[in-house]
């Protein structure tokens, strides 16, 4: 039997969401016939780990459904045990990029990734804790209605399940290696406000997203593109389109990856950095693996904390990170872009697998590179958070004392990084062999 894992990572109280992807999880059962391991990495606080754990036992039986509620403590337990049984050098330091103290939107997904190969599974199908599905006529509208359909078959086969096939014919023997969707709603980062109390200032923060070497039409138009998601247009009916993937038109709130890809390479375990868990879209891009884009989007929320004070600083921060590691991922892509070829053959061994050997030379090559780049980015964004003043002045305060840190920061992720990926596939295979003990588990 076909075996899934629709994870859900959440640091926060997300009853609603645990409903609704509760009842996800039985659709897929039900209409698929595959088996579910419904997993929620829990890292909020004590409190409402609790109220989770109690509304999972909660859910509905439904038969090929299993949930796995991890908190902290028991992902250490299984982290440690699969480090260990892989041998690699340095355990502690790996045990801190799988489980960092603070966020780390890459780890919490490469959790799920070695959890989902300790439980056998063929995919890994995520989503967010502030997310709502759309409705059509009155039915919940569920990616994974998109997601199974097409997933790890053939690009030759899934051809019947799309309503659009625009792939190049010479890949069709490649199996689907994502399928995913967008959002609507509210942007998924905390910009908007910028851009309503000064446009130039917005325009020239977002694009420093792009390269550098970008020209002016380029970064207009990623500017007019970032963190909309699929804007705010509803369902009306399915559309799905079989090709090499848009990077920009698919978000990690509402995506699946086949085991082929995430077995291979990790996404970067990058601390307070918003969009460090984006990689693999680019490397299934770079290798010109097929992929699903469909339009069942999620809709997007901010959480209230993502209101106060304290959540907005965290959210800069996490914001300068991420344009910090655009130095270095740029570069990254660039030369995947490169290596990969018109087909995308050079990144890839058999099976077709990504080979993560280059991705990992790749990342400690650019380790090395200049951070006048990276000086300009906080010089830019300084002085346009001291023209918004008020608590975006405050932020450039901070940001000013921590600068020189945060520019370590940034290689040192790239570094570490490498460091994972060249151990990654020893990990997963530990995993595997070790399963996880379903003590802790419940069928749904």
């Amino acid at each position: 039997m076909r075996r899934i894992c629709l994870a859900l990572p959440t640091n926060r109280a997300c009853l609603p969401t645990l409903a609704q992807i509760g009842a996800e999880a039985a659709h897929a059962a039900r209409r698929f016939g595959v088996a579910v391991e419904l997993l929620v990495l829990d890292s909020a606080g004590e409190a409402a780990a609790a109220a989770h754990a109690a509304a999972l036992r909660e859910l509905p039986a439904v038969p090929g459904v299993t949930v796995h509620h991890l908190d902290e403590a028991a992902q250490r337990a299984f982290l440690t045990a699969a480090i260990e049984r892989s041998g690699l050098a340095k355990p502690e330091l790996l045990l801190d990029l799988m489980l960092p103290d603070g966020v780390s939107y890459g780890a919490c997904t490469n959790r799920a990734f070695l959890i989902a190969a300790a439980l056998g599974c063929d995919s890994v199908h995520r989503r967010d804790s502030d997310l709502h599905y759309q409705q059509a006529d009155g039915a919940p509208l569920y990616p994974v209605d998109q997601e199974l359909a097409t997933l790890g078959r053939t690009a030759a086969a899934a051809a019947a399940a799309v309503t659009e096939n625009a792939l190049d014919p010479a890949l069709a023997g490649r199996p689907v290696a994502l399928v995913g969707a967008s959002f609507i709603g509210e942007l998924s980062v905390d910009v908007g406000e910028i851009e309503r109390l000064d446009p130039q200032a917005y325009h020239e923060v977002v694009s420093l997203w792009a390269p550098m070497d970008a020209s002016d039409r380029e970064k207009r138009e990623l500017v007019e593109e970032s963190f909309r998601g699929a804007g705010t247009e509803p369902f009306t009916a399915d559309r799905s389109v079989l090709d090499v993937l848009d990077m920009y038109r698919v978000d990690m709130c509402n995506i699946s990856f086949h085991r082929a890809v995430y077995e291979a390479v990790p996404l970067l375990p990058a601390r307070d950095t918003i969009g460090s868990d984006y990689f693999l879209i680019h490397v299934v891009f770079d290798a010109k693996l097929p992929a699903v884009l469909h339009n069942r989007h999620i809709v997007n929320f901010y959480t209230p904390e993502r209101r106060t004070d304290a959540g907005f600083q965290e959210y800069q921060l996490r914001f300068a990170k991420f344009l910090l590691s655009m130095l270095y991922l740029h570069h990254i892509y660039r030369r995947m872009g490169e290596l990969g070829g018109p087909l995308g053959s050079g990144l890839l061994g058999a099976g077709p697998a990504v080979r993560a050997d280059l991705i990992a030379g790749l990342a400690r090559e650019s380790a090395g590179l200049d951070r006048a780049e990276n000086r300009l980015r906080l010089a830019v964004v300084d002085a346009a958070y001291r023209r918004l003043g008020g608590r975006y002045a405050e932020f450039a305060e901070l940001l000013a004392d921590r600068g020189e840190r945060l520019l370590d920061e940034a290689q040192a992720d790239i570094e570490e990084f490498a460091l994972l990926t060249e151990g990654w596939q020893r990990l997963v295979a530990a995993a595997r062999g070790l399963g996880i003990d379903r003590a802790g588990t419940h069928a749904a």
